[in-house]
């Protein structure tokens, strides 16, 4: 399968197809977008525009959203129309994120290198108090607080089958983690969080981490696993086999006095 018609498919099952069990799915003509309990984020995961009504169907989302009071989003892809679509985001107040290339790699094709058994401290996590071992490494490695993780994930890891999560430890102490969400009706698994604390970085936990979740997509009968990865993921995942499908960008809507962020 080229990636073109990788492509095609991501699109159909990862973007149009897709619910989250989190959020509301509500599917206009022109966007698929996804509602969440405050104080989660609400976003467009899928657009279908044109030059003609592009402007027009970004208003209407921001006078949908905005007076919910909560943090919106905008999920773009490269393959998205208008051309100008992400410059006409920010013309509407919304701020563009970094992108991330979005990897993936066809399991018929793992390499050797996935498919060696975890020579470290590597664990599964089961239940939401053993989060705090993840929000643990996501802290050290990217700042911020991710108690929020408690209540998301923490209900996640409640669905039979839709979460898996992973910790390698170093003597006892957490030092990498990453998790898959298996989406149901899909050929795709997503890999997310992979981070490693920086003291613990270049002794091979990141692609244990890595080869244990492609390892179990594999079992479970998935045919794809994906990776939204940032610049110090890419090149590992690309020495793994995993090939670039597109970019994506997010964009968060600008605070305004008296709606959101009041």
């Amino acid at each position: 399968m080229d990636t073109q018609e990788i492509l095609a498919l991501f699109n159909k099952e990862q973007r149009i197809e897709i619910e989250f069990p989190e959020a509301r799915k509500e599917v206009l003509p022109e966007v698929i977008r996804f509602v969440r309990p405050a104080p989660g984020a609400n976003f467009i995961n899928y657009s279908q525009l044109n030059e003609q009504n592009a402007d027009a169907v970004i208003q209407e989302q921001i006078a949908y959203f905005r007076p919910m009071g909560q943090q919106f989003n905008w999920k773009v892809y490269d393959q998205d129309e208008p051309s100008d679509l992400r410059e006409r985001l920010i013309r509407h107040g919304f701020e563009p994120d970094d992108p991330d290339a979005v990897m993936v790699l066809d399991l018929r094709e793992t390499p050797p290198s996935l498919l060696k058994p975890a020579m470290v401290d590597l664990r599964t996590i089961t239940n939401r108090e053993q989060l705090a071992d993840v929000i643990r490494v996501e802290e050290q490695v990217w700042g911020g607080n991710f108690a929020w993780m408690y209540n998301r994930m923490g209900s996640h890891l409640e669905i039979p089958g839709y979460l898996s999560v992973y910790v390698a430890y170093v003597e006892d102490q957490p030092a990498c983690t990453g998790w898959t969400y298996f989406y149901p009706n899909s050929q795709f698994a997503g890999l997310w969080g992979g981070s490693t604390v920086p003291e613990y970085r270049h002794q091979g936990l990141y692609t244990a981490v890595l080869a244990a979740r492609v390892q179990e997509a594999m079992r479970r009968g998935y045919r794809f696993v994906t990776i939204d990865a940032g610049p110090m993921s890419r090149p590992i995942v690309a020495l793994h086999g995993f090939r670039l499908l597109t970019y994506t960008h997010s964009f968060e809507l600008k605070d305004e006095p008296g709606l959101l962020g009041s």
